[in-house]
C-alpha cells in the first residue's frame, strides 16, 4: 500500500493531448485545486515506441520532473492499454475476434488478443524500458498496468490457449464432456481440437443463451484468465525491477467479464472507476463501493476515477448537480476510498471523450462551477489529513456475491429473462442499506466467522464446499437467508437431482417441486398463513405459524417474476402464497439448525416484505444501525485507530433533519452538534464523538 499523510486527490492526466506549453498553466491549477496525485502514461505505448527499434521518452520525463517539481505524486502507467498501430500493421494475428467471428481492425480501446504471443512479447518489452527507466524517480508512487481490462477474444490464438487450459483442468476429452453434458444433442468431443471457441456460430441461439452452458462458463472463467496472465505478466516485471512499489489495475464495479475476486489476489491496492447512471440509487453505488472494499477482505481501496461533471459514454449524460461529486466523493470515502480522484484533469480536445466532463474544462481556466467545487473539496482533504485513510469498516452482515454464480445464472437457458443476478443481489443489499446497517461483500471461498447475518440471494450454483460451510455458520447460532431459483446446479451448471434446492435441501428444510414464472405485470401476494387446526398432522405441519411470526394477521405483499411451490421437511412457514393454484402453499420459511436459523424467500417479494425481515434479523443478534436516518439519508462508519466516524449523507434535492443522540463534532464544519441536525441538499457530515473530535484534524 502507498504512505499516506492524507488522501490523494487528482485524477486521469493526458498531456500527450496538448502543447507544451499548456502544462505549465495545468501545474498551477492542479495547484489551484489542491490536486496531488495524476495518473499519467495510461495510453502511451505510441508516443513512447513510434516504431519497432524506437524509443522517445522524452515527453514523459518532462511531464514526471515537471509533477515532481509541483509535488504531485505519479500512479505511472506502464502505457500497454492499447497497442501501436505499426504492430497492428505488422502483426495482424494479435487483433481480437469477436463474438460474431469478426477480425478486428486496428483502433478502438482493449483491441488485442490476451492470447497472442506477439501481444505479449511487446508489451512486456515495453514495461521492462518504463520500469527501468522510473524505477528511481521521486515522482513515482504506484504502477498502473493497463486500463480497464475488458472483452473476450475468439481467435485461433484464443482457440489453442482454451484447449491447453482444458488439458490442464479436466486431464482428459472424456472428463470435459462429462462437466459440458455432451451427451444433449449427440455433442460428443473425440479430440482435443474438436474444441472450437463459443460463439454466436456455434453454441449459441437467441442472444445470449447457450446450448451448453457448462462450456461457456468455462470460456468466461477462461477468458478472465487470460486478461489476469496479461496483468500478471507486467506485475511479474514490475515488481524484479521496483519490488517496493504497488502494483495496480483499474476496476469498473460490477464489470461481468472478470471475476475481480481472482484478479484481486495479485493486486496490491484495489482501484477502481466509479460512473454511476442516471437512475442509479444511491444504493446502487454503495454496493458498488463495498464489494471494491470486499474483494480483498475488507481493505480500503483507491477511488481512481469518478466524473468531475457529467460522463459522455452514457444514453443520458446528466451533469451533476451542485454539491453531488463532493457527496459521492463522500460517500465512496464513507465505504472504504483511500483516494478521490476524476476522469479527467484537462477535458481532452477530439476523440470520444472530448465531451467528457474535467476539472479544467474547454475554457482553460478555474472560473467554472466544477473547477470550484473541485477547489473545495481540494482543500477538505487537505485538511482532513489522513484522518480517516486506512480506516475499516467493521460489518457484521455478509452478502455473497460470486462472478461465476452470476455467469452461470444468466447463461441458464430459462426460467425467465427478467431474473438477473444483480438485481437480485442488490434488492437484498438495499434492504439493509435503508436501514444504516453496514454489509461487507464476501466470496463463497471467504471466512464466515465474525459474521451474524449471511444472506445468498439467487443461490443458483452451489460451489463445492459451500453447502457445508453454511451449515456450519447456521449451526453455531448465525441467519442465513437464500432466495428462490437457488441450488440447482453444480460447479459445471449441471443440474443437482434429487430435487431442489439441491446441497441446500438439507439446511433449509425444504424441498421445490415446481416454479411458476409470472409474465411482466402479473403480481401474485405472499400473505401470513392461516393457524393450524388442532389436529394438523406432522406431514400439515407446514402451514402451522412459528412463535414468532415475520407477517402479522392481515399483512401482505405482492410478489413478481418467479414463484417457487414447494413443500417443508422440517421447515416453519412465515407466509404463504395468496392465489393461484398454488394458493396457501409456503412462500416463506424459517428452518431451525443447530444454534442459528436458514430462511428461504420463495419469490421476488416486494422490498417492504425484505425490510420487515431484516429489522426482525438484526434485532435477534443485537445489531444496531449507524444512524437512524429518513429516507434518501445515508449513514456508515469508518473506524481508525478505535475511533469512529459517521459519514452522513443526503442523497435528496431537499433538506432532511437527523437526530443526533449523542454530541458530535462536525469535522467538516467544525460545529458542536447534538439533537436535531438539518442536512441541506446533497449535505455531508463527517461526525466523531465531541470528546475526540477537536484533536482529528490537521
Amino acid at each position: 500500500m502507498i504512505k499516506l499523510t492524507k488522501m490523494p486527490y487528482g485524477g486521469d492526466y493526458n498531456p500527450e493531448q496538448w502543447p507544451e506549453e499548456v502544462w505549465e498553466e495545468d501545474m498551477r491549477l492542479f495547484r489551484q485545486a489542491g490536486i496531488d496525485m495524476v495518473s499519467v502514461n495510461v495510453f502511451g505505448w505510441g508516443r513512447i515506441q513510434p516504431e519497432e527499434d524506437v524509443y522517445d521518452f522524452g515527453w514523459l520525463d518532462r511531464v514526471l520532473d515537471l509533477l515532481q517539481a509541483n509535488g504531485i505524486r505519479a500512479c505511472l502507467g506502464t502505457g500497454t492499454a492499447v497497442y501501436p498501430s505499426w504492430l497492428g500493421r505488422r502483426h495482424a494475428e494479435l487483433q481480437r475476434v469477436d463474438f460474431q467471428g469478426r477480425k478486428r481492425k486496428y483502433g478502438g480501446r482493449a483491441n488485442f488478443c490476451p492470447n497472442s504471443p506477439v501481444f505479449r512479447r511487446y508489451a512486456s518489452a515495453l514495461t521492462e524500458r518504463v520500469a527501468e527507466r522510473y524505477k528511481d524517480h521521486p515522482a513515482l508512487a504506484i504502477w498502473h498496468v493497463s486500463n480497464e481490462y475488458n472483452g473476450y477474444c475468439y481467435c485461433d490464438n484464443c482457440a489453442d490457449a482454451f484447449r491447453r487450459w482444458l488439458k490442464e483442468r479436466y486431464g482428459s476429452v472424456e472428463r470435459v464432456n462429462e462437466a459440458w453434458s455432451t451427451s444433449f444433442w449427440n455433442h460428443l468431443y473425440y479430440d482435443w481440437e474438436d474444441i472450437v471457441t463459443p460463439t454466436e456460430t456455434t453454441i449459441f441461439w437467441g442472444d445470449s443463451k447457450a446450448s451448453y452452458s457448462g462450456m461457456v462458463l468455462d470460456y468466461m472463467r477462461f477468458q478472465s484468465d487470460s486478461l489476469l496472465e496479461c496483468y500478471r505478466m507486467e506485475r511479474a516485471i514490475l515488481k524484479r525491477i521496483t519490488p517496493g512499489v504497488p502494483v495496480t489495475t483499474n476496476f469498473m464495479g460490477y464489470w461481468k467479464e472478470l471475476d475481480y475476486f481472482k484478479w484481486a489476489r495479485e493486486i496490491d491496492v484495489i482501484t477502481w472507476d466509479s460512473y454511476p447512471e442516471p437512475g442509479h440509487t444511491p444504493a446502487r453505488t454503495a454496493m458498488w463501493h463495498d464489494l471494491m472494499r470486499g474483494l480483498k477482505g475488507g481493505q480500503p481501496f483507491l477511488l481512481l476515477e469518478q466524473a468531475p461533471d457529467h460522463a459522455q459514454w452514457m444514453d443520458y449524460n446528466v451533469p451533476k448537480r451542485p454539491g453531488v461529486m463532493r457527496l459521492w466523493s463522500y460517500q465512496a470515502m464513507a465505504r472504504g476510498a483511500d483516494s478521490v480522484m476524476f476522469f479527467q484533469l484537462r477535458q481532452s480536445r477530439g476523440g470520444g471523450e472530448k465531451l467528457h466532463g474535467a476539472v479544467i474544462p474547454h475554457a482553460g481556466h478555474g472560473g467554472t462551477r466544477v473547477f470550484r467545487e473541485v477547489a473545495a473539496l481540494g482543500g477538505e482533504l487537505e485538511c482532513l489529513g489522513d484522518t480517516l485513510v486506512g480506516g475499516v469498516t467493521p460489518a457484521r452482515i455478509g452478502l455473497l456475491f460470486d462472478w461465476e454464480i452470476w455467469w452461470a445464472l444468466e447463461l441458464c437457458a430459462g426460467p425467465t429473462k427478467d431474473l438477473k443476478y444483480i438485481d437480485q443481489v442488490l434488492k437484498v443489499y438495499t434492504a439493509f442499506y435503508d436501514q444504516s446497517l453496514q454489509v461487507d461483500l464476501l466470496h463463497p471461498d471467504m471466512d464466515f466467522a465474525g459474521y451474524d447475518i449471511l444472506a445468498a440471494p439467487a443461490l443458483y450454483m452451489v460451489p463445492d464446499g459451500l453447502a457445508e460451510k453454511l451449515e456450519r455458520f447456521t449451526a453455531a447460532g448465525g441467519t442465513f437467508i437464500t432466495t428462490f431459483f437457488s441450488g440447482l446446479a453444480d460447479a459445471h451448471d449441471r443440474i443437482v437431482t434429487g430435487g431442489y434446492p439441491g446441497p441446500l435441501r438439507k439446511l433449509l428444510g425444504i424441498w421445490v417441486e415446481e416454479s411458476d414464472i409470472l409474465l411482466p405485470g402479473v403480481k401474485n401476494r405472499v400473505v401470513a398463513p392461516q393457524p393450524a387446526p388442532a389436529h394438523t398432522s406432522q406431514a400439515d405441519a407446514a402451514h402451522t405459524t412459528p412463535e414468532a411470526p415475520l407477517l402479522q394477521p392481515g399483512e401482505a405483499f405482492d410478489c413478481t417474476l418467479m414463484c417457487d411451490i414447494l413443500h417443508t421437511e422440517g421447515a416453519e412457514v412465515h407466509a404463504v402464497y395468496g392465489g393461484d393454484y398454488y394458493a396457501g402453499t409456503p412462500a416463506v420459511t424459517c428452518n431451525r439448525f443447530g444454534e442459528g436459523e436458514a430462511w428461504y424467500v420463495a419469490t421476488d417479494a416486494d422490498p417492504r416484505f425484505m425490510a420487515g425481515w431484516v429489522r426482525r434479523a438484526v434485532r435477534k443478534h443485537g445489531i444496531a444501525p449507524v444512524l437512524e436516518t429518513p429516507v434518501d439519508v445515508e449513514a456508515a462508519r469508518r473506524v481508525k485507530d478505535g475511533i469512529a466516524f459517521i459519514i452522513v449523507l443526503n442523497h435528496a434535492a431537499e433538506s432532511r433533519t437527523v437526530r443526533l443522540n449523542e454530541a458530535c463534532t462536525d469535522l467538516l464544519s467544525g460545529r458542536l452538534l447534538c439533537g436535531d441536525e438539518e442536512l441541506e441538499p446533497y449535505g455531508v457530515r463527517l461526525l466523531v464523538h465531541a470528546e475526540t473530535g477537536a484533536s482529528r484534524v490537521r
